[in-house]
């Protein structure tokens, strides 16, 4: 079973970064797993944040481009991914959770098909 840790979370500014990390438990073929970030706010929805193929693309939700970038380790076999957030806003405050193993996708819905998880990292943005 795989297991994904996320860590980096936290309080900040609005304007400000983060870099949030997400480590696997155990040995994963990083050229078989399409990972992504995804959200989620007290009250609504889990929505995608941004997800990378085994090729190395990327695509990200509307709010967060120009601002978050994801990538994931090249050389390291573990597949750590990371998503580097800048300019934050208060409307990214929300659990932020790591995943593995679904579609190229971040689309609504589309959480739905990934096979792994973590447990999440807060993240909140004050004003």
């Amino acid at each position: 079973q795989v297991y994904l840790k996320e860590s980096g979370g936290g309080s900040v500014q609005a304007g400000g970064s983060l870099r949030l990390v997400c480590a696997p438990n155990k040995y994963m073929y990083k050229e078989t797993y399409c990972m992504g970030w995804f959200r989620q706010a007290p009250g609504k929805e889990r929505e995608g944040v941004a997800v990378i193929d085994t090729d190395g693309s990327t695509r990200y939700a509307d709010s967060v481009k120009g601002r978050f970038t994801i990538s994931k380790d090249k050389d390291n076999a573990k597949a750590t991914l990371y998503l580097q957030m800048n300019n934050m806003k208060p409307e990214d405050t929300a659990m932020y959770y790591c995943a593995a193993g679904g579609p190229f996708e971040v689309v609504r819905g589309s959480d739905k098909f990934f096979q792994h998880w973590g447990q999440g990292t807060q993240v909140t943005v004050s004003t």
